[in-house]
């Protein structure tokens, strides 16, 4: 069943990569439609879910606590790791968005399709946490010591202030904490534009594959993907269950730590100087390897929930 609920967003993911290889549309329509997604439609989404969440819930403040807690761990751990294996900001930068950082359009895709409208609502508020966090760490660990270049403080922020998902997160926590919503038929219209979000994201994710990054550092890769798709889920699971989260909450923390890394990472990479061939690498392999151990994970937190 769970199998048969996941395949179609991979579906699209591999209609994307085909499409995208065909040459259709045109070469120029897929960093159009995902400038596009990013900017307008998956915003939307985000604000019309988070618009009206029932932000007060105290299951909802230890989902948030659960992400920020395995987000966390996860960086702690690869920053200790880093001191044995020392490595230029260049290449730690890609390894640690490969571990903290998730494709957000095939999370909420797997969410809508578990737990539908309900789910994505209690998503929203996850990703109103993560987001702003691991954009932070992302851009630390990009920018850290030894590569020679200092940054202002806005140089460093400024990808954290200006991310459409973190302003639109801002935006939609306002509108509930205010009592405002969305009135005068505003909801209905932001609903209308994220119903496009996630499919038009999945197939941007296939086409944003790049196959080729895969012929170098392949040991490396298959083991920043075991790390993302394997050991990223298990921490999650520990950490939900040490914080008594709902089987809901303790669903979600898994499905964001269990999916691949965001391709807008090799975005963020290549503008902050890092190595956006490994980058690259990672994108493509972990979301080619999710295909067999998102369902793999997903029904064995099925069974222990």
């Amino acid at each position: 069943m769970l199998l048969l609920t996941i395949w179609p967003l991979f579906a699209l993911i591999c209609a994307g990569f085909a499409l995208a290889r065909a040459g259709w549309p045109d070469p120029e329509f897929w960093p159009a439609a995902e400038r596009l997604n990013y900017v307008v439609l998956f915003p939307a989404l985000l604000v019309s879910n988070l618009s009206d969440a029932p932000l007060g819930d105290p299951a909802l403040l230890r989902l948030g606590g659960a992400t920020v807690v395995t987000i966390l761990a996860a960086a702690a751990g690869l920053a200790l790791l880093r001191r044995l294996r020392p490595a230029p900001p260049s290449r730690f930068g890609p390894v640690l968005q490969g571990a903290i950082r998730f494709n957000t359009y095939l999370g909420l895709a797997v969410t809508a399709s578990l737990l539908g409208a309900e789910g994505l609502a209690r998503a929203a508020i996850l990703l109103a946490v993560a987001v702003p966090l691991v954009n932070v760490l992302s851009v630390l660990a990009l920018t850290g010591q030894g590569d020679g270049r200092r940054r202002g403080a806005w140089a460093l922020l400024r990808p954290i202030a200006t991310n459409p998902l973190i302003l639109a997160c801002a935006g939609g926590i306002a509108l509930s904490l205010t009592g405002i919503g969305l009135p005068f038929g505003t909801g209905r219209l932001l609903d209308l534009v994220a119903q496009a979000s996630l499919p038009l994201g999945l197939l941007c994710v296939g086409a944003a594959l790049r196959p080729r990054a895969l012929g170098a550092e392949i040991g490396s890769l298959a083991g920043l993907s075991a790390l993302r798709l394997l050991a990223m889920p298990a921490l999650a699971l520990g950490v939900a269950r040490s914080l008594s989260l709902g089987p809901e909450e303790t669903l979600l923390v898994v499905i964001f730590s269990a999916i691949p890394t965001a391709p807008t990472a090799y975005v963020l990479t290549r503008q902050l100087g890092g190595d956006g061939r490994l980058m690259a690498g990672i994108v493509t392999a972990q979301t080619l390897a999710s295909a067999a151990t998102l369902p793999l994970v997903l029904a064995l937190v099925s069974r222990l929930s």
